[in-house]
């Protein structure tokens, strides 16, 4: 299909009128019942690549998505970087933040390492829009090329960047990448900012998560740092350290993760207790269901656990609980 054709196609669906977006969008889905997949793809691209509408750009992004056809990239690129449309004001351009941000999630799933440059220049931009730059950290991680862990951890390291969610999705990123140059900053974080609270307790739980990624069962300062993450004033994060622990065959995991049925905060032994069960099994359960020295919170958590998981104890959950409720 030559230019021509496909500039008369985006004449009929009033592309280049697209006020409104709604009408558009319908005589474009009504192409799909003419035209092959190749075509639609084809189609598509050249549509994407004209449209000046945020509404019709989305639309065209998530069907292109569905093609994953690799023809799609370059103009997807162009949309992320705004290289077809010249924004006349800052309030122009943030209304094409969201198709950009879609864009970078279908770039992501053509897992195609040629995006890995662009996607970069946007996120080291910070004057770029921190949806945009969040998608692209994103991004980055699913395409899994190594040439980003490097721009990955300097974001993470960088103190003097203003969104902290940027640093936690560069954190993600990085346990998605599983390389390991991203060890020592990782744990540097969790070891400068044990005991700050607020702004920085979301990052801590994403280094705590990409470290867990990274499987790291014989590195001592890892496991050392997941240690320390126990006595965090937030449950999440020690949650999240529990299930890191668990994750690392640590031969100390075990006897350090039973000391965590004694947290002050019910869903910290509770996830103690299922992370146990998960190491060792229904000995644990029985453990706490016989022991006067645990709270009924794990003992209805063990019945919980046995319910679910064990075969043929209706009976002695049932008994249990009805001991537990009197």
């Amino acid at each position: 299909m030559d230019e021509k054709e496909l500039k008369n196609l985006a004449e009929q669906c009033n592309l280049y009128d697209s006020s409104d977006s709604v009408s558009v969008i319908q005589k474009i889905t009504a192409l799909e019942e003419n035209f092959d997949d190749d075509a639609i793809v084809q189609i598509y691209n050249y549509f994407l690549s004209v449209t000046k509408c945020p509404d019709v750009m989305m639309f065209l992004i998530k069907s292109l998505d569905r093609y994953r056809n690799q023809s799609s990239l370059s103009v997807l690129l162009d949309v992320l970087l705004l290289k077809n449309i010249e924004p006349e004001s800052n309030a122009d351009k943030e209304a094409y933040i969201n198709a950009r941000a879609l864009c970078t999630k279908a770039i992501a799933n053509m897992k195609d390492t040629s995006a890995v440059t662009p996607l970069l220049y946007c996120l080291n931009n910070k004057d770029e829009n921190y949806k945009v730059r969040l998608a692209c950290a994103d991004a980055l991680g699913k395409i899994g090329d190594k040439y980003a862990v490097a721009p990955l951890i300097d974001v993470v390291q960088d103190e003097g960047e203003k969104s902290v969610y940027l640093r936690e999705s560069a954190a993600s990123a990085l346990g998605m990448l599983g390389d390991l140059r991203a060890v020592d900053p990782l744990v540097s974080i969790l070891e400068t900012k044990r005991g700050i609270l607020d702004k920085f307790t979301f990052l801590k739980e994403r280094v705590i998560e990409a470290l867990g990624k990274l499987r790291l069962n014989d590195n001592e300062r890892v496991f050392h740092a997941l240690k320390n993450s126990l006595a965090d004033e937030s449950p999440q994060i020690r949650i999240n350290a529990i299930e890191a622990i668990m994750d690392s065959e640590h031969p100390e995991a075990y006897e350090i993760i039973y000391d965590c049925l004694q947290d002050k905060d019910d869903d910290v032994k509770k996830n103690a207790l299922i992370a146990l069960y998960n190491m060792r099994g229904r000995r644990i359960l029985d453990e706490v269901l016989a022991s006067p020295d645990f709270p009924d919170v794990l003992k209805f958590e063990a019945v919980a656990i046995i319910e679910e998981y064990e075969e043929d104890n209706d009976a002695l959950s049932e008994a249990i609980r009805e001991e537990l409720d009197d």
